[in-house]
């Protein structure tokens, strides 16, 4: 991939669920370096976008591109994808610390050994989102912003070009939306190309350089991000959303397209 070509590439996309027209021909150009909020009201198809960069979903008609390779093609270069994906609990199932959770983001479906230096990469994308301390712990008596936190960690241990999160700070607290737009910062001065759903900007406000609107399965806006609501700090003010899919995605423990989605924390 040049530096010149976009990271991501979406032309006339569409998507169908049934009889549902969920996309209708999206266009979206993402270029390197941008931060990109996806923002729209329930149901106007933002996770359903995400879902089908990363190959959770098959498209209907049009094309996506990611760092320059074409998705129909599965040669897309996942290990250089970071993806967050709407929070999960973690409160059943099999224990895991948040250091394997971390670590499992260095597997795919091409390698299911972890490379040498795993444990210090952990550990740097542990620090990342201020959880170094909690690195042994079960992800189960994490508060729920602590797991999302996690989760990013494990996208971020790749050192990705691009890093997609679908609102990654829906319902958590406020110290981990401060954290998280923190590590948001970090990753944007260095180079690393975002997209991020989110319902409102909340503490990405400042850091968001574009805004794309959905609305009904189309693009309605793509320019400047909108002002941040007048009572978005006020005290009753709340951060809990619904989101447009009924059905969450769950956290993945390798690449979206050549393995099969595995709960890290069910």
């Amino acid at each position: 991939m040049r530096m010149s070509e976009p990271v991501i590439e979406v032309e006339d996309l569409h998507v169908h669920a049934g009889a549902s027209h969920i996309l209708r021909g999206i266009g979206l150009t993402v270029r390197p370096g941008e931060a990109v909020a996806l923002l729209g009201a329930n149901g106007s198809g933002k996770s359903t976008l995400v879902k089908t960069l990363i190959g959770v979903i098959t498209p209907s008609g049009g094309t996506v591109r990611l760092l320059g390779a074409s998705l129909a093609d599965d040669h897309v270069p996942w290990e250089r994808v970071g993806y967050v994906p709407q929070r999960v609990g973690a409160g059943t199932g099999v224990p895991s610390t948040a250091a394997e959770v971390v670590a499992s983001g260095l597997l795919s479906g091409r390698r299911w050994w972890l490379p040498r230096g795993w444990r210090t990469r952990v550990r740097e994308a542990l620090e990342e989102v201020g959880l170094a301390d909690r690195a042994e712990s079960a992800m189960h008596v994490l508060s729920g912003g602590q797991q999302q936190r996690v989760l990013i960690a494990r996208a971020l241990v790749r050192d990705p070009d691009l890093l997609v999160l679908d609102e990654p700070v829906a319902g958590v607290d406020r110290p981990s939306q401060e954290a998280f737009a923190a590590s948001v910062r970090r990753l944007v001065e260095r180079g690393v190309t975002v997209l991020v759903v989110l319902h409102e900007l909340g503490e990405l406000a400042g850091i968001v350089t574009r805004a794309v609107v959905l609305r009904h399965g189309r693009v309605v806006h793509d320019g400047a991000p909108p002002h941040p609501r007048a009572d978005h700090d006020a005290a009753g003010h709340r951060h809990v959303h619904p989101h447009d899919d009924s059905r969450p995605t769950p956290a993945l423990t390798q690449n979206p397209v050549t393995g099969s989605p595995e709960e890290v924390a069910p």
